[in-house]
């Protein structure tokens, strides 16, 4: 039996058409209904936790409000658009490693975003995109990846430079699209070939890259209109973490816009990221701080200012999908898109995926109930994603390997 040889197929491809500058021309691709209310999707990760005290909203589930300085308090102004999950555990994982690799999997092969992709993005120059603002200086492994697609990790784009190139860049050489076309064609017939002479389990796995070939050609096929190029940085530099995720989540916002794509996640760092925050005048480790014990108030207020400003970048992403117009409609792109304000933990320094802390913005037009703060009471995480998949109009009924249906109470 033949066995694919998965590094030699992905060194061939990137020598050949991954790594190629974009054509330029005008307009924007092309899509079909989309047959959920729901069109597109985003998606934001900060890590290791939260202290619940210091971030739950007080009130009722639709009278509630955001306490002076507490670590949501950034977010008052968004309350109507906002949909607050509390109590919600995870069905499988725990840890920082297994919380980073269920929190969007619930178990499964594939995260939510790759999965709704498969379902809206197949017309779209890039099915899904990738960002993140320094995820990737211990590798790539399940403390520094969210993202999977049939059991493989995706690894996120964490240069801004990078990012706009592939959406905005071009060459403007037609030759040179030509042969990299022909490269990517004659690439697909030789994989049909070794398709039926492969196991099933082989031909699975054939069958994902034969569909990251199509998203390539798409990729290939066109670019947006966008405006200058960003600055250059580092990928690793500390003190660049905040410009870097400004520009992350403008090129996003930008991609949507553009409808270059229709699922984005951002992820910012990883679990047990080191980031230190020091334009907020801090100069321990996020990961450090996120142990504070209550009798260490010092550290635990630290930990507090920059959850406070992960809050910031959630409230920035929304505002500007507000601020944005639906490139079919017009009206906001928020309207009809989905956002997620993902953790892998619940209490950072209980280590556990319990009373996990996620947030829901927009309504995924109007699916989701928002301006609402609601107690889950234990329920698993694998039945929110599932609602969130039954958002987009698909016929899922449980998500990753939980047995959860959908949450009424999400509606």
């Amino acid at each position: 039996m033949y066995q694919l040889n998965r590094r030699d197929f992905l060194r061939y491809v990137s020598a050949s058409a991954m790594a190629a500058p974009l054509v330029r021309i005008s307009g924007r691709s092309a899509h079909a209904a989309i047959s959920g209310p729901a069109q597109r999707l985003v998606i934001m990760f900060s890590p290791n936790g939260t202290i619940h005290e210091h971030w739950r909203p007080t009130g009722s589930e639709s009278n509630f409000s955001f306490s002076s300085g507490t670590i949501l308090e950034p977010l008052s102004g968004l309350r109507s658009d906002l949909l607050i999950l509390d109590g919600m555990d995870f069905n499988t994982g725990d840890n920082h490693e297994g919380g980073m690799a269920a929190m969007l999997t619930a178990g499964g092969l594939d995260s939510i975003d790759q999965h709704i992709a498969r379902q809206i993005g197949a017309e779209s120059r890039f099915s899904s995109l990738e960002l993140g603002v320094q995820t990737s200086a211990w590798g790539g492994n399940t403390q520094t990846r969210m993202v999977y697609s049939g059991g493989s990790m995706v690894t996120p784009d964490d240069s801004p430079e990078s990012v706009w190139s592939r959406l905005f860049g071009g060459s403007g050489d037609e030759d040179l699209l030509a042969r990299r076309l022909a490269v990517l064609d004659l690439t697909r017939s030789e994989l049909d070939d070794l398709h039926g002479r492969l196991g099933s389990a082989e031909r699975a796995r054939l069958d994902v890259h034969l569909d990251s070939l199509d998203g390539i050609e798409r990729s290939l096929s066109g670019s947006c209109e966008g405006g200058s190029a960003p600055g250059s940085f580092s990928t690793t530099d500390n003190d660049a973490f905040p410009e870097t995720a400004a520009a992350q989540i403008d090129l996003a916002v930008q991609a949507l816009a553009c409808d270059a794509t229709r699922v984005v996640s951002i992820q910012m760092s990883h679990t047990v990221g080191p980031v230190a925050f020091t334009w907020e005048g801090i100069s321990e480790g996020h990961h450090s701080l996120s142990h504070a014990s209550d009798s260490d108030p010092d550290s635990v207020e630290k930990f507090v200012a920059c959850e406070r400003w992960f809050a910031q970048q959630f409230a920035a992403i929304v505002q500007q999908l507000k601020e944005t117009p639906d490139p079919d409609t017009g009206a906001p792109l928020l309207d009809t898109t989905l956002v997620l304000w993902a953790k892998e933990l619940g209490d950072g320094r209980l280590h556990t995926c319990v009373n996990v802390p996620w947030i829901l913005a927009g309504s995924g037009g109007g699916f989701f109930t928002t301006g609402r703060y609601l107690d889950l009471g234990g329920a698993t995480h694998d039945a929110v994603l599932t609602s969130i998949c039954q958002s987009f109009g698909l016929s899922d009924t449980t998500f990753g390997i939980g047995s959860a249906g959908p949450l009424a109470v999400l509606r």
